[in-house]
Order: C-alpha cells, then structure tokens, then sequence
C-alpha cells in the first residue's frame, strides 16, 4: 500500500476545559500500559477530513480526559490524568487506489501505516489517523491509552463521535450533547472504611515491582481470522444447552480446540484470562457511561485432559462459574486493596508484547459493541479489526460484518499449531 502522510495535527476540546486532574484509580493502574489500535474502514461516500475533526472536537469537550495528559499529582504524588486540553494526534493521509482493492483487511504489523505510532514516547491519551483512498473511501486508524480507558468507555466514545459528526452534517450547530453522558465521577468507586480486602489481587491483578518475571524469550507466531457462520453459532450455543451465551459457548469450544492443536500434555493445567466488566457486578450499579478502566479478570482453569473431554454445555459452565466469582464482593476487596497499596510499586500482571502464553488464552470480547452504531452519517464500517495482536494465545471475537448473529474471530497462534487447529476449528466432535 502506497500511503502518503500530508499532515499531522492537534485537535483539542472546543469548549473551555477547567484545569485540573482526575486520578488514576486502582483499576487504571491495573490495565495494559499501552496504546490500543484500531481499524474502521468506510466505503464512499465520507464524511470531509474537516467534518470528522470538527466532531472530534466537539465530542471531546464531553471527554475531556481524552484530551489531557498522563501525569503525577504535585500533591499526593499518585499517578494522574492532567486536564490540561492538550489534545488528540489526528494525522491525515492518501492513498493513490481504490479501498476496494485492499479489502478484506488481514491482520498484519504492515498494518500499522494505517494508524499513527504508538511506541512509548507518545503523549497524546488518543490518537486518530484518517487515511483517504482515491474513490472516496476511507479507513479511521485509531490509538487510545488503555490506562484511560477501557473497550467500554472507548467504544462508546467512538459512537458518540460519529453521532457528533452527523448532527453537524445535519446542520445542528452546536451538536446535542451524548446520548450516553460519560461519568468521571469517582467517588462511587471509593473503598470502604475501613477498608477490608478479601482476596490476594497483589498476586493475583497486580506483582510487586521486586518480584516481576524476568523477560521471556520472543515467540514466534501469526495471526489468523476464524469466520464461524451464524448456523454454527446457534448450533454450538443448542449444544450448550441453551444456557450459555454466545461468548460462552464459542470460548469453551475455541479453548478445547486450541488445547488440542497445541498437544498439551494430559495433567497441564490451562486457563483463560476473560476480562469482567464491573459496571454490572457492583452494587450498587455503576453507570454503563463510567468513563475509565472498570474491569477485572475471571481465570477459569482445568486440566488439559479434563476440559478437551467436556462437552460444550460442561465446559462453557465452567466459564459461566468463574466468571460470576468475579462479584460485587471481589470488586470491592479490589478497590479496598488499592487504597491500602496507593503507594507501592505494583506492575500489572498483563502479559507482555511478543511472548506466548501457551498452554494459556487470553480473550477480549467486542460481541457487545454495536459496529453499525459507528456511522458518521454515510453508514456504519465495511471492515473493523485489530490490526496485529501481539501476544501468542490471545484471541478477539467480533461480530461478523458479514452475516448477521455470525462471529469473526482473531486469532494470535504459533504456525506449528495452525495446521492441526485448521482442520478442527469448526468440528464439534
């Protein structure tokens, strides 16, 4: 792909941001310290370059803290978020031939033209880079800092962009304000007096800084798109019973799989690292708007020989049963354990770029996310995915563009596992 960058800009809040900080909670402290990209593309007619800037301008006077920085408070010396309006990185590009000629997009790390970079001197909380193709046609490469935010708050922020967009396009000057207000309100995340932990998160969300695992060696391993069609889908979720959802009954399956074309030995314990989105397990109810990280993370785990002899209905129970272990009560020990821990040196137990984690998965789940929300005023993307996952054993399940009630899975996987896990993948022996 022949791209040519034409400029690079800031886009800040277009109403007034009253200086100050938001702190980063425990639950911030405990996500990936890194900047995660995405792809949209869009098929003519787009909205203008101009169009799509002067919504994300709008929009980010709701989400200030996108526009801000990371930083230290002067006063606590605790790790915070600068409302200092010092905006978003949005980068403008072309491309000299049709969209239609590079579509489907495949993951790949020669995919990161399509997004600006993301190494570790960026400063920018959110990054947009809009790449124009010569028919009209685009794709919107986005970044956004994890420690921000999590895929809630920022798929909701991406729709309420494109509504911005559309409202302005419509004429509707100023555009309403979101349909979902963000809530940065983060008292009602405050631990309790005194506080009382339940659970070992120090080993089990976080490790101390002194006892971090040394570096693991690079693996080698590709990433794949594994399309299972709607019929399949409801079939897998009839095998389950009818008791499971589609998250369920896909990962249960996907995990026994995988465990077969890796060979793990019979006694091996695996597990799945399945991120739990606390919004609905506190109690009370936290706001589906609560802008920020609100997530923890179930480890359902079996022996190898154990789970490949489930069938779909017993091993997506044990999914189901570990992930409602992840309560009101563990949330709260979690948010007890980090006003008692404010001060340490805690490094986050998330896996680092380049291992594999074998004979473990690690899964993220964006069934919930509705694409065609994402409309800018000329239809909802054409294509949507992560441009390259860079851990081996890490999988994303999207809902198909394709058909309707069909899942689209990523897949990071080692090249010798493939073969084996190609011819079994839709088998439900």
């Amino acid at each position: 792909m022949d791209l040519e960058i034409l400029n690079s800009t800031t886009v800040k809040a277009a109403a007034t941001v009253v200086e100050g900080s938001i702190p980063l909670t425990i639950f911030d402290r405990a996500a990936f310290d890194l900047h995660v990209p995405i792809l949209y593309a869009f098929r003519a007619p787009t909205p203008s370059n101009d169009a799509l800037k002067h919504g994300l301008s709008e929009v980010l006077s709701h989400y200030r803290m996108l526009a801000g920085r990371l930083s230290t408070d002067p006063v606590s010396g605790l790790p915070c978020i600068r409302l200092n309006n010092a905006g978003a990185r949005v980068i403008e590009a072309r491309v000299s031939t049709p969209l239609a000629n590079h579509l489907p997009l495949h993951p790949s790390p020669a995919l990161s033209i399509l997004h600006p970079p993301i190494d570790e001197g960026v400063e920018e909380l959110l990054q947009v880079q809009i790449t124009r193709f010569s028919c009209g046609g685009i794709i919107l490469g986005t970044t956004s800092q994890h420690k921000a935010g999590d895929g809630q708050s920022m798929s909701i922020f991406f729709i309420e962009w494109a509504r911005t967009v559309r409202a302005t396009i419509e004429g509707q000057d100023p555009p309403p304000p979101p349909a979902l207000a963000p809530v940065h309100d983060r008292s009602m995340l405050a631990p309790r007096d005194p506080p009382c932990p339940k659970f070992e998160h120090r080993e089990i969300e976080f490790q101390s800084g002194a006892e971090a695992p040394g570096s693991q060696p690079p693996a080698q391993f590709e990433n794949v798109v594994v399309h299972f069609p709607a019929e399949f889908v409801a079939t897998l979720k009839a095998a389950g019973g009818g008791r499971y959802s589609t998250f369920e009954c896909l990962l249960a399956h996907v995990w026994q799989k995988l465990t077969i074309a890796r060979g793990i030995d019979a006694q091996v314990d695996t597990h799945v690292r399945i991120a739990v989105n606390g919004r609905a397990r506190l109690r009370p109810r936290v706001p589906m708007g609560y802008f920020g990280n609100l997530v923890l993370w179930a480890h359902p785990k079996l022996k190898a020989e154990e789970l490949v002899d489930l069938n779909t209905a017993n091993a997506a129970r044990a999914i189901h049963e570990a992930v409602s272990k992840i309560d009101d009560a563990y949330f709260r020990s979690f948010i007890d354990f980090g006003s008692l821990a404010q001060e340490e040196d805690l490094v986050a137990s998330a896996a680092a770029e380049g291992i594999s984690l074998s004979p473990n998965l690690e899964v993220d789940s964006w069934l919930r996310f509705d694409f065609g929300e994402l409309d800018f005023g000329t239809g909802g993307p054409c294509a949507f995915l992560p441009p390259w996952l860079p851990i081996e054993g890490l999988l994303v399940f999207v809902p198909s563009y394709k058909q309707k009630g069909a899942v689209d899975m990523f897949l990071a996987i080692s090249p010798d596992h493939l073969p084996k896990f190609g011819e079994i993948s839709h088998s439900l022996d």
